[in-house]
């Protein structure tokens, strides 16, 4: 996959999903989520899984963002190793940076 053809910027607030894993997020913007889904859908893995590059900070890593439904937005997951690196909390509204 060509990372970096497309570069979408956004701030959003971290989360913490309260089930199984406790895992943290941030959520897309809908209307990049949109975007995103009309032109990269067909590279979409299973659950909605898309692989990606993220940029928080001077941290840039590969990931997956997955599409929710139920929010009709794509999550991008924050490991904890991500979070200390970039002193991320819930509810601490970051500027992040995702490569299609």
């Amino acid at each position: 996959m060509n990372f970096h053809a497309v570069e979408y910027s956004f701030q959003a607030k971290a989360w913490q999903y309260q089930g199984k894993g406790a895992w943290y997020f941030i959520s897309l913007p809908k209307d990049i989520s949109k975007e995103i889904r009309e032109h990269f859908k067909e590279l979409e893995e299973g659950w909605g899984r898309l692989k990606a590059k993220a940029s928080i900070g001077s941290t840039e890593w590969d990931t997956a963002i997955w599409y929710d439904s139920k929010q009709s937005c794509y999550l991008l997951p924050l490991k904890a190793e991500i979070r200390r690196k970039e002193n991320i909390i819930e509810g601490r509204k970051v500027k992040a940076k995702i490569f299609i």
